[in-house]
């Protein structure tokens, strides 16, 4: 394999026969779409979606204090959960810059399994290696583990049918038996829909996503790709590390301070963190909403009278409200609040949009 190629999850060959169409993320090839984004959009909102995100990292921490070991770096608190459940967390470097947003699942005080982004697997791997004590182990699981996410109002009748448990509260999981092989059930998602995020091992991925596509088909659903996937998450505001998170953009910008455990006595970044909170931030995450026709993308100017006053970090026609949406970095100087009118630079024309707090549609996870 050269530096350049991409590679491939353990069920390619069955988005080739899907009729999958394919793009690089991540280092990844992924399935954009199947019969088109509009409509597996539609699915997940209406029905239910099946998406392969196995590209996803994988990496268990363990050993004796493997949990008070990350929560020390990790920035929200463990100790508001336990076994049983996940969380949503960030791995920040010392300025308060993000290296990778991710989930932690608390399985016990010695083990924590974490899934972070495709791309950044090896470095948050790496930063907390540099670090663990004696006796506390940080396994690369990248390519062990298969993730598959049923999203949608029917995504509990598909796991009902394959005899997978469903009961469990959100961001909660359970660790079950398909057909004599483990897997374990999430109640997570990224589409802002009731669902689950099911994990078996690599070996284990053909049968269980063949059978959950044929049971997703039953109730009038369909497989999903990664353009859905994008216009689902923006339409909740969800971030996407290197969109609304990264090095240079911290969880006080991206509004993902309710992440961060501040009364803890430490994580990464939270002297730096701790005092942009006092400062209060200087740009601050929003969402736009057009009010000209027109489509929204990354790395737009917003203009308000003329003047430049931010950019977009992410845009989309979003497909459950017809028109296009973008989420965007505004200056904290502007004092720009929800319903105020702005501009956006679109290729030389200025599109009128409406600033809003995300997200663009109700949220239905729990």
């Amino acid at each position: 394999m050269t530096d350049t190629a991409l590679l491939e999850g353990p069920i390619h060959a069955v988005h080739v026969e899907l009729g999958a169409t394919f793009a690089p993320f991540g280092g990844w090839e992924m399935p954009v779409q199947y019969a088109g984004t509009v409509g597996e959009h539609t699915a997940v909102r209406t029905t239910v979606g099946l998406f392969d995100v196995s590209h996803l990292g994988k990496a268990t921490v363990a050993g004796p204090g493997a949990a008070a070991f990350v929560n020390s770096a990790l920035t929200n608190d463990l100790g508001r959960i336990q076994p049983g459940k996940a969380q949503y967390t960030l791995c920040c470097a010392e300025d308060g810059g993000v290296i990778d947003d991710l989930i932690a699942y608390y399985v016990s005080d010695d083990e924590v399994f974490l899934v972070p982004n495709a791309a950044n697997t090896a470095a948050v791997v790496a930063e907390l290696r540099k670090v663990a004590p004696a006796g506390i182990t940080v396994t690369d699981q990248h390519r062990d583990y298969a993730v598959f996410a049923v999203q949608g109002p029917k995504a509990t009748e598909v796991l009902t049918a394959l005899g997978l448990p469903t009961e469990m509260e959100y961001m909660a999981y359970a660790d079950a038996e398909w057909q004599g092989r483990p897997v374990r059930v999430c109640r997570t998602g990224y589409t802002g829909e009731h669902g689950y995020e099911l994990l078996p091992s690599w070996a284990d991925a053909e049968p269980l996503f063949r059978a959950l596509i044929a049971q997703v088909e039953a109730e009038g659903g369909q497989a999903a790709g990664l353009g859905a996937r994008d216009t689902l998450r923006t339409e909740m505001g969800y971030p996407l590390h290197g969109h609304e998170l990264s090095l240079d953009i911290t969880p006080n910008q991206a509004r993902t301070g309710w992440a961060v455990g501040w009364k803890k006595p430490e994580f990464w970044g939270k002297a730096a963190l701790a005092q942009e909170k006092a400062d209060g931030p200087r740009r601050t995450l929003m969402g736009l909403k057009a009010l000209d026709r027109g489509v929204l993308r990354q790395g737009q100017t917003v203009l308000r009278d003329g003047e430049p006053v931010g950019e977009t970090t992410s845009g989309t026609f979003s497909p459950s409200l017809k028109v296009g949406i973008a989420l965007a970095l505004l200056d904290t100087d502007a004092k720009l609040e929800p319903g105020d009118e702005v501009e956006v630079d679109v290729r030389g024309r200025k599109l009128r949009a409406a600033v809003v707090k995300p997200p663009f549609v109700d949220t239905k996870t729990k």
